[in-house]
């Protein structure tokens, strides 16, 4: 992996959020959201070496310190290093979770996976009113429970996340809630995760159904067209802009799962076009990466790209190239 670009982000306390081009936007600061899927990133690597410990290490300090005794979570830090905002249960505090117990899970330092478990076990007993940051911290719960089956923290979080999904109406559209938002793929992820641990074969069926309902929608002629930032519902225009980065990361993610779990390739030619979007398969016919830094580009727009290279899309593009690699090489 090219970590050049994701390094000079980096600093002793975090990682900054934005960037104007390929520089930092330091009086913007940092962001927990950012610094979670930071640590996933580089946990998830196959291969460690001395850079990505250091760059783990930071990132874990930086969401210990953003967890308050309750168990919330604050999202910004100034570049000062102070503190702004109140803790809460928003999205940051699910993807901290899910950091956390991808760790646990993922890491090779025993050190670092055990100072993730216990930030996990004081932010796991919380829950959110809303649904993206639950499915956020029921993907870590996920992840402790393949290490550690029966906990009951995570397991209790897996199912109140589980409980969370809406029903779909009969009959009409089959996704869960009345508009696709985003990351939506973590949804039908959680449903086949959920159904696998809690041995609930309509559940996994559900998910499957409903990841490959969100491919079929999203496909356009051999490529990816993701759902626009601003979302979709039935009867609006598609392709529809500004496509993000991370829409095509939690689509390759659950594929990615779908793939552990059935060993069908149909799953692993889903997420391989998520790579290919990055590498210029999409509907501007554009790369969405830099290959020489590792730098990931924030969004796919009618008349290009927006050429800014935030941590958000760096990631996901790292994250894409790093999973789909994988991929590749269990199928070879």
């Amino acid at each position: 992996m090219n970590l050049q670009h994701l390094t000079s982000l980096t600093t002793p306390i975090g990682l900054y959020e934005h960037c104007l081009g390929t520089n930092p936007r330091v009086q913007h600061g940092y962001c927990t959201d950012d610094v979670a899927r930071g640590l996933m990133f580089i946990e998830r690597l196959p291969h460690k070496s001395r850079e990505s410990s250091r760059l783990a290490d930071i990132y874990l300090d930086f969401l210990a310190g953003a967890q308050s005794p309750d168990g919330g979570v604050c999202n910004r830090r100034t570049a000062d290093g102070l503190w702004d905002g109140q803790a809460t249960v928003h999205d940051h505090w699910g993807r901290a979770l899910w950091a956390w117990g991808t760790s646990l899970r993922q890491g090779r330092d025993s050190s670092r996976a055990a100072k993730s478990f216990g930030h996990f076990e004081i932010s796991a007993k919380r829950r959110s009113p809303f649904l993206r940051s639950m499915m956020f911290a029921a993907l870590g719960a996920s992840e402790v429970l393949q290490v550690l089956p029966g906990n009951r923290t995570a397991e209790n979080l897996l199912m109140a996340a589980i409980e969370s999904i809406p029903l779909p109406t009969p009959g009409r559209w089959p996704w869960p809630e009345a508009r696709l938002t985003y990351a939506n793929a973590v949804i039908p992820e959680v449903m086949m995760l959920g159904g696998v641990y809690f041995n609930d074969p309509q559940l996994i069926r559900q998910g499957k159904q409903l990841l490959l309902w969100l491919i079929d929608l999203q496909s356009i002629a051999g490529r990816l067209s993701v759902i626009p930032h601003f979302g979709w519902s039935p009867g609006q225009p598609l392709p529809a802009y500004d496509q993000q980065p991370i829409e095509v990361a939690a689509l390759v993610d659950a594929c990615c799962t779908a793939y552990e779990l059935t060993s069908d390739p149909m799953w692993r030619e889903a997420a391989l076009l998520g790579r290919s979007w990055f590498d210029g398969n999409n509907d501007q016919g554009i790369p969405m990466h830099d290959s020489v830094t590792g730098a990931g580009f924030d969004a796919l727009t009618a008349t290009g790209r927006n050429e800014n290279a935030g941590a958000e899309s760096t990631i996901s593009y790292l994250s894409v190239a790093s999973r789909t690699e994988i991929l590749v090489g269990v199928a070879a």
